[in-house]
Order: C-alpha cells, then sequence, then structure tokens
C-alpha cells in the first residue's frame, strides 16, 4: 500500500545550482523540515534551519545585507555565513547570547546540484548524493524545468517514474501508445555510495516512435533502449537511446537524459523538478535553432500535466482508509514492490534512529 510518508535520513536536492545565484535567499520546506539556503559571496552555498532563534520567524523572510549577513525580517537578528548571530538591533550594547546560534543543515554541491540532508547527522556518513554528470558537463546542454508542487506523496511520483505502462492511455498520442506499454522489462538493483537503487531497463526494435519521440529525436521507426532508475529517494534518471533499425550504438544514436527530483515537502506534498539533458552537437531535427534539450523542455509541459492530473487524483484516493480495498499488481509492478520495501526499510531504520 501507500502511505503518507516518506524517508527522513537522505539527501534531497535543495536546487539545481543555476536557481541558488550570490544575493538570493531561498527557502524550502524539504521532509518536513524548514531550511533556508543562500550563496555566500565567495560561492559557497550556506544551509540552516529556517526560524530565527528568537521568535520562529523564517529567515528566509528576511534579507542579505551588504556585507554578507542575513538579517531577520522582524526583530533584525543578524547571522554571518556560519549560522552565529552577530548583531541583534535593540541590544547592541550587550553581549549576544551564546546560544544564539542557527542550527546548521548538511549541504553538499555536486555536478550542476545543491543537495541538503534533513535527517540524522550520524547517517549521512554513510551515503553520499548521486552523481548528475551531465548537469555540469559542457558537452551536455542541460535545461532545467520547475520546481512544481504536486498535491502528492512523492512516492506516487517515483512509482510514475519507474512504471511506463501508463504511457497508454495516460500519454497516448504524445510520448505514449499502447505498444509501448507492452515491451518486454527487466530489473536491476543495486546500492552505490549507500544509495539504495532500481532500474527498469526495456529494449524494443523496429519501434514506431509516437509523434512527440519523432519530433524530438527526428526518427520514425527506431532500435530503441529505455531505463528509469531511482537513484535514491531524491531523484529517478531516465535516459532513452534511439537509432534506425540495425544501428543503435553508432554515431546514428540520439538520446536524452532526464533527472527527475522529487522531494517530500511534507506526507500529501512534493516538489519536483525536471532536468533535461542532451549532448550539445544535438539540435532539434524541426527547428536547428533550439538545441535538442531546449526543444524537449519546451514541449514537455503537457506531459507533466498529466503526470501531474494523475498523481493528485491518487492522493485523493489514498486518503481515505482502505476499509478491504488492496491492489492487483502485474508482473510489470514489479519495480514498484521493489521501490515499496527499500522506501519501507528506510523508513524503519529512521524510526529507529529517531527512538
Amino acid at each position: 500500500m501507500i502511505a503518507n510518508s516518506f524517508v527522513s535520513n537522505a539527501w534531497y536536492v535543495a536546487g539545481f545550482s543555476e536557481e541558488l545565484p550570490k544575493g538570493v535567499l531561498k527557502g524550502h520546506r524539504v521532509a518536513g523540515k524548514p531550511i533556508v539556503t543562500w550563496r555566500t559571496e565567495s560561492g559557497q552555498v550556506v544551509a540552516f534551519d529556517d526560524r530565527c532563534v528568537h521568535k520562529r520567524m523564517p529567515l528566509s523572510a528576511g534579507r542579505l545585507l551588504e556585507d554578507g549577513v542575513l538579517e531577520c525580517a522582524y526583530h533584525g537578528f543578524c547571522y554571518n555565513q556560519t549560522g552565529a548571530c552577530v548583531r541583534i538591533p535593540a541590544q547592541p550594547d550587550k553581549p549576544i547570547p551564546t546560544r544564539a546560534k542557527l542550527k546548521p543543515v548538511p549541504v553538499v554541491e555536486q555536478d550542476g546540484v545543491v543537495w541538503v540532508w534533513t535527517g540524522d547527522a550520524e547517517k549521512l556518513k554513510k551515503v553520499r548524493p548521486p552523481r548528475t554528470p551531465e548537469v555540469g558537463s559542457k558537452e551536455w546542454d542541460s535545461v532545467l524545468i520547475g520546481p512544481m508542487t504536486v498535491n502528492a506523496n512523492y512516492r506516487l511520483l517515483i512509482e510514475n517514474l519507474l512504471d511506463i505502462t501508463h504511457f497508454y492511455p495516460l500519454h497516448d498520442g504524445n510520448i505514449g501508445d499502447i505498444v509501448n506499454s507492452q515491451i518486454p522489462v527487466k530489473f536491476v538493483e543495486e546500492t552505490v555510495d549507500g544509495n539504495h537503487s532500481i532500474k527498469s531497463v526495456r529494449h524494443v526494435e523496429g519501434y514506431k516512435q509516437p509523434p512527440l519521440l519523432q519530433e524530438w529525436l527526428g526518427y520514425d521507426v527506431v532500435d530503441r533502449e529505455h531505463t528509469h532508475c531511482m537513484m535514491s529517494p531524491a531523484v529517478t534518471r531516465v535516459e532513452m537511446r534511439v537509432a534506425p533499425p540495425g544501428q543503435l550504438g553508432t554515431s546514428a544514436d540520439r538520446s536524452y537524459i532526464i533527472y527527475h527530483t522529487h522531494h517530500p515537502v511534507d506526507a500529501k506534498n512534493l516538489v519536483w523538478r525536471l532536468s533535461v539533458s542532451c549532448p550539445a552537437k544535438f539540435r532539434s531535427p524541426t527547428d536547428p535553432a533550439r538545441s535538442m534539450a531546449q526543444y524537449i523542455a519546451d514541449t514537455f509541459p503537457e506531459v507533466i500535466e498529466e503526470d501531474r492530473w494523475a498523481l493528485e487524483k491518487q492522493q485523493e484516493m489514498v486518503d481515505f482508509p482502505d476499509d478491504g480495498y488492496t491492489e492487483v499488481h502485474l508482473k510489470s509492478d514489479q519495480a514498484i514492490m521493489m521501490l515499496r520495501k527499500i522506501l519501507g526499510d528506510m523508513e524503519s531504520q529512521d524510526h529507529r534512529s529517531a527512538a
């Protein structure tokens, strides 16, 4: 069953690097925690609990001053990039209380992505954020879509991404058709840098592509390799490679990689981002003035809105008690069952570490 819950001990995406320029405060709600981030003048991203130590005012509603400190909008408490309070306007001639320090949030910036750790600080030593090398590479064009808030538990989105049998009927006529839903699938489970991952792999030959994929990739009938990999509770990597029949793995290949990032705001809401990456040399087959990545990103919203509609409708049903209801699963749902076990085990570990 789908539970209204989430994993706490995980690295989640606070944003892609381009979303966090210098001098801009960002407030986040990640896995039930309020977090404030900003990029310092030296270029480092810092993250803290978003509550002023004085009266719980969200610091993300404040401002960054010319000297680089964060000023709370309520009473003017000022904090430096280490989280220490350095000024209190109401008592300029008195010592600052030693407890006036913000709680730091572990943060890592790598491969064009900013990650925050929302759980037990002792647990993060065993886990590294997944790598997203294409996002930060000059050999790839990457275009961001989002962030978008979806009124659904984040598990529903991960399940959606791992199971593309929903391409018919939900995406029929753009990226899906009934044949797509019948392509055989195999599953791979592994652990990378402490992250439990599940990958679905679909290979098909002589496949007539749906209309939107023909536009994106420029081929009508193809051999295709299509993978969906939940790299961690925070990110799912989708890769598609196509070429005319018999030419897959040659210079005729056309491909895209999409990193879907998904973090729980709370048990019933998530934030969804997509980074669409294509080799920089590829241009749109129908509009050479645009990169392939930009063309895909420009035409993807219709697909996104179809998924959002389905996820929010599912959440409405999850909120009802089961009352004897049980799901009927198919062979193609194996990845979903593996996913539920992995996330369920991780949540159990969260509860044990909190006890």
